[in-house]
């Protein structure tokens, strides 16, 4: 078997000590770019491979962090995964990703199994009906946390995540302004601290306007063709003129109804989604959504992790990033 290429040959080959050589494997600011640039060639010419596990054990942290989320396969998700690693690829840490699938004894066993893998700190999207004592059970664990999108406590823990209530605000405002006077909520349960702060921010703006503030459809949101009694609440006698859903998802359904219906979203029928993906600015008519900024919450969900990893004892942090409206043709924008 070939043997294996030892940092002292890497510093040999590229005439340095083996204490500079060490110096680049670690990214150390000591050594000038000239001397990096020949260490690093030095290696690639040898083959030589760092071995990572070893030098974490002796630094006590292992570079990985642990991604519990619960819909893993969500474009929505995807967003926040990039956010995510556009921060930690840059401080050379690489996530594990878990879906704990909405289930919060799930959820517990992968957090435990991400402790014994030895990750120096979580960023948890919490399970509908996860209780106040998911955060103590991981403070057991020792583990530097930051909760995503959703909370389980209003005041304990680090959070980040959009302005849900402000959002939707804003998105029932506008509908008034554009003459609308019976407008529903679509989607989801209050099983969340997300659902119950949309839903706090919708009924809060109607009662404003005092506009009835009660016309709330739940559905099941991993059945997008789940539309509830929208429908029948459509062809009733006195039906809703406008809609807020729960997501952009959704609200593409909704539009594909009422196009089969021929009915014109925007026109005859106003429809509002959340999370503005990208999909949403290209679909027929375009869509009017409330921007939630998957990708700028997983920026500032790292950033604030590496954080409480170098500083553990600081205490908790909540970052809301604020709430705003994208105006498409779906409703305010000019229909061709």
């Amino acid at each position: 078997m070939k043997k294996a290429v030892t940092l002292n040959s890497v510093a040999v080959e590229a005439g340095v000590s083996r204490a500079t050589a060490s110096l680049v494997l670690r990214d150390s600011p000591l050594v000038s770019l000239e001397t990096r640039d020949r260490v690093i060639c030095a290696m690639d010419k040898l083959g030589y491979i760092y071995n990572r596990g070893a030098a974490n054990l002796r630094g006590q942290k292992t570079g990985t962090i642990g991604l519990v989320l619960c819909d893993i396969g969500s474009p929505f998700y995807s967003q926040l995964m990039l956010g995510i690693d556009e921060v930690i690829v840059d401080a050379n840490i690489v996530a594990i990703s878990v879906n704990s699938a909405e289930n919060p004894d799930r959820q517990l066993r992968q957090i435990r199994r991400l402790r014994e893998h030895g990750v120096d700190g979580l960023i948890l999207c919490p399970a509908a009906g996860s209780s106040d004592t998911l955060l103590s059970e991981i403070e057991q664990l020792h583990l530097p946390y930051v909760q995503v999108l959703r909370h389980v406590s209003q005041r304990n823990g680090n959070y980040v995540g959009p302005d849900y209530a402000d959002g939707t605000s804003l998105a029932v405002t506008h509908l008034v302004r554009h003459g609308r006077r019976k407008i529903a909520f679509l989607g989801g349960r209050p099983v969340h601290s997300a659902a119950r702060e949309r839903l706090e921010g919708f009924r809060k703006t109607l009662k404003k306007h005092k506009l009835e503030h009660d016309l709330i459809i739940p559905t099941h949101l991993e059945n997008l063709s789940d539309l509830g009694s929208f429908p029948e609440l459509l062809a009733s006698s006195t039906p809703p003129d406008a809609v807020i859903c729960y997501n952009d998802m959704l609200a593409q359904s909704v539009m594909g109804y009422l196009l089969a219906r021929e009915k014109m979203p925007g026109r005859d029928f106003a429809v509002i989604g959340a999370d503005d993906l990208p999909q949403s600015a290209v679909s027929f008519p375009t869509l009017t959504t409330i921007v939630t900024d998957p990708v700028g919450v997983g920026r500032n969900a790292a950033r604030l992790l590496l954080d409480r990893i170098d500083n553990p004892a600081t205490s908790s942090t909540r970052i809301l990033v604020s709430g705003q409206l994208v105006i498409r043709q779906s409703c305010g924008g000019q229909l061709p």
